[in-house]
């Protein structure tokens, strides 16, 4: 489903929303059970008097006792607001207010409040959500199969398990109904609720990430890069609590009044703490994205056709032999050369990529071209780049070698790199026009946690402005739901 259709879809739905209220709500039945009668039910609804402030906007029509409770029915009048009194000698007096729209529509309590028929607006919300997520599913199936290497995957990912969350959210709603104001209400906590929720696990992955720290920095010292994960971990935990933690200083504190209804600072601190916890949701749900899919790309094998193994390089040993994680780069590159061979009776040229670095003795590309010599691969099927320093140049400048020796054919490469790299070395290809397709050879679990962490990090940094579009998309939405709840108070 395409963007147009979901708005088509959108207008569709508001407009049945607005024809049913307009023809549902033109009276509404306010209940008033034991917690608001303290316990006395009378059984004559006559013993009561409701005194209506102005008839011309509401009048009520019949009182009654249902169930255990007391039932007014109220009709619209004239556009307008109109407070009502509800008197017994037995219990409390009860006030509450009601407004008359244009149309004749009659809401409850506030201006935005609980209307007759309400129960559409809920339904209409999941009817579009479980349209918006069965669209995201389609585009996601379909740019996975394109290229898993992109990150539009990331963020549909993302965006699936987040409108999974809603969906489930808002079918409880169905029944308790609530209005306009309800609707606004919830879409304002469901990213606290959504944090919340994934506290536990964002927890549990801190005291993990932290062991694992605690191993590497034992193994490979104590640097503020062996300690990302655990950075990583304690602030998702950190800003999870946080709207909560604002929340209770502000409501006991004096320097800030947030207990007026019709203030700013209320609605300051709601959005304040919305926004936080739509951050927190946001980061947690694009951390699962990109779990999910390192995890596909780490595990993912080429089809046996390609014609050259791109090698990435890394740091090697001060005599110019390979570290064990850029070893099992090329054991990997070795093994999958030696499945294709046997699976299609296909060779493939290695091209080993990377240069010399200020504290190394040769480049690396070299290094690894002498391992895979000493292994037994022909000089011939060797085609070493040893001039880039990143994962970007190791890409460009491997690709224009291979097309260089390829000439007028079109090449099929792949790429060899450590499993948690795989996804972001896809990413950076895909953004300079190539498809290749990795394969990721295994290292340490207490090096792979916080690599991976590092590789997320970096992969966030380099997509920020798609990122900031995003938080600034989701403040403008929370910015409009907490306008509307301030509305519904000073209307």
């Amino acid at each position: 489903m395409k963007k147009k259709h979901l708005l088509l879809l959108a207008v569709l739905i508001a407009a049945v929303c607005a024809l049913t209220l307009v023809l549902c709500g033109r009276t509404y039945t306010v209940r008033l059970g034991r917690e608001r009668l303290r316990n006395e039910i009378p059984s004559d609804p006559s013993a009561f008097t409701v005194d209506v402030q102005n008839p011309d906007v509401a009048r009520c029509e019949t009182i009654r006792v249902e169930d255990e409770a007391l039932l007014l029915t109220f009709r619209g009048g004239k556009p307008g607001k109109t407070h009502v009194e509800v008197k017994n000698n037995r219990t409390p007096q009860i006030m509450f207010a009601m407004y008359t729209h244009p149309f004749g529509v009659l809401t409850y309590d506030s201006f935005f409040g609980d209307v007759t028929g309400a129960a559409v607006i809920p339904a209409g919300i999941l009817l579009f959500l479980a349209a918006v997520l069965w669209s995201l599913i389609r585009r996601y199936r379909a740019e996975r199969k394109d290229c898993l290497y992109q990150y539009r995957n990331v963020m549909l990912l993302g965006l699936i398990i987040f409108v999974c969350f809603l969906l489930l959210n808002q079918i409880p709603q169905l029944i308790a109904g609530g209005g306009v104001i309800h609707a606004a209400e919830i879409a304002l906590n469901t990213t606290r609720v959504f944090s919340m929720v994934a506290l536990p696990a964002a927890f549990v992955l801190s005291i993990l990430i932290t062991i694992s720290n605690v191993t590497l920095m034992r193994r490979e010292g104590r640097t503020w890069r062996n300690m990302l994960g655990t950075l990583l971990g304690v602030g998702l935990c950190l800003l999870t609590l946080l709207p909560e933690a604002l929340s209770e200083f502000l409501q006991r504190t004096t320097i800030v009044d947030v207990h007026n209804e019709s203030g700013l600072a209320l609605y300051v601190e709601l959005f304040t703490e919305g926004f936080v916890a739509g951050l927190a949701a946001y980061l947690e749900c694009i951390l699962l994205g990109t779990v999910i899919l390192s995890l596909k790309a780490a595990r993912h094998v080429p089809p046996p056709d390609r014609d050259y193994m791109l090698i990435l390089g890394c740091q090697i040993m001060p005599d110019g032999s390979l570290t064990p994680l850029l070893k099992s780069r090329a054991d990997r590159a070795l093994a999958f050369a030696d499945m294709q061979k046997k699976k299609t009776g296909k060779d493939l040229t290695f091209v080993p990529s990377g240069g010399r670095g200020a504290d190394e003795i040769m480049a690396e590309a070299d290094a690894i071209r002498n391992y895979l010599l000493s292994v037994g691969v022909p000089d011939e099927r060797i085609l070493p780049e040893n001039k880039s320093v990143n994962t970007e140049e190791n890409i460009r400048n491997s690709m224009r070698l291979i097309r260089e020796n390829a000439g007028e054919t079109q090449p099929k490469v792949a790429f060899s790199t450590t499993n948690y790299h795989v996804f972001r070395a896809g990413l950076i290809a895909f953004k300079q026009g190539e498809r290749l397709e990795g394969v990721g050879s295994p290292t340490k679990r207490y090096f792979w946690i916080n690599a991976f962490v590092r590789e997320f990090v970096a992969t966030l940094f380099s997509e920020r402005r798609t990122h900031l579009l995003v938080i600034a998309a989701l403040a403008l939405m929370l910015l409009a739901v907490v306008a509307i709840r301030y509305l519904s108070v000073i209307l």
